[in-house]
């Protein structure tokens, strides 16, 4: 069992803090930075006008109706808490892309905790692989970089346990929250647990790809070595895909916003794209 330390990027701990600031920063442009949707505020309701009350608070039709002066008050939206669900097993530490699946998922999960709470959501993280790392949703970035560094540790013999830890996290939680998935999708339990999910929370799937998993789609019969397992299995590559394909269309019919990004390309215009058009950050506690 042998613990590596930043075994994909090799950078120091300042530098790859650095890098997950600047990422946050990518995938909030353009996108808006305040708390709160529109006004940021929900009416509450019309009181009649104390002193000190500010005139443009003035509750007008009321106040022409009533023939004396009322303000309106507001209350603050509230904003749905986020648990951020990274795959920490074998299988995503192992591919061609020069920066890999795991840590690619690292570093997503920092930039979007730092947009989460860019716009006062708390997030927490899950690690669901075998390890035990649950982190509670805050509103404190320094809590963001402490589990983050914890992440960049990773073994090579750890399993994916995607679908029991998801389904272990639903136990537990009381109120709607947002869920956010980043892995690569090798287990098979993950799908009936995300549908199980969606029915009372909000659901993001984050499929993440190395290309030589992306150009095994056209292969014929190929033998391989499953890397949590060690065991042998004799697969088709265009299976693969389809099984791919076939758990998106799962998703989409259980309502849970999908993308699929390949690590070997640029992934942070395609994922704040995919943010803005789903609104994930705008979502509120109903």
């Amino acid at each position: 069992m042998d613990d590596q330390l930043d075994a994909v990027d090799g950078v120091s701990g300042r530098q790859f803090e650095l890098t997950v600031r600047r990422l946050a920063d990518g995938l909030s442009y353009g996108i808006d930075r305040s708390p709160f949707l529109g006004s940021g505020l929900e009416f509450a309701q019309s009181r009649p006008y104390q002193p000190g009350d500010s005139v443009r608070s003035i509750d007008w039709r009321v106040t022409a109706r009533t023939g004396r002066y009322f303000v309106k008050e507001y209350e603050a939206s509230k904003r749905i808490e986020a648990f951020l669900l990274v795959d920490t097993s074998a299988s995503m530490t192992v591919g061609t892309a020069k920066v890999g699946k795991y840590a690619a998922a690292v570093r997503l999960a920092g930039g979007l905790a730092l947009a989460c709470l860019d716009r006062a959501s708390p997030v927490g993280v899950l690690a669901v692989g075998e390890r035990a790392l649950r982190i509670e949703p805050s509103l404190s970035r320094g809590r963001v970089f402490q589990w983050l560094h914890v992440l960049r540790r990773f073994r090579r013999d750890e399993g994916t346990l995607l679908g029991t830890r998801l389904t272990q996290l639903l136990a537990s939680l009381s109120n709607r929250s947002l869920l956010i998935v980043l892995s690569d999708l090798h287990d098979p339990t993950a799908t009936a647990a995300l549908r199980l999910a969606a029915r009372r929370h909000e659901c993001v799937v984050l499929h993440l790809e190395d290309p030589a998993e992306r150009d095994l789609s056209g292969a014929g019969f190929l033998r391989a070595r499953e890397v949590e397992t060690g065991r042998t299995l004799v697969t088709r590559g265009r299976a693969r895909a389809t099984g791919s394909q076939e758990i998106a269309r799962e998703l989409a019919r259980a309502r849970i916003d999908y993308l699929k990004l390949d690590v070997g390309s640029p992934v942070v215009e395609k994922l704040r794209h995919f943010l803005r058009a789903r609104n994930v950050f705008g979502r509120q506690v109903r």
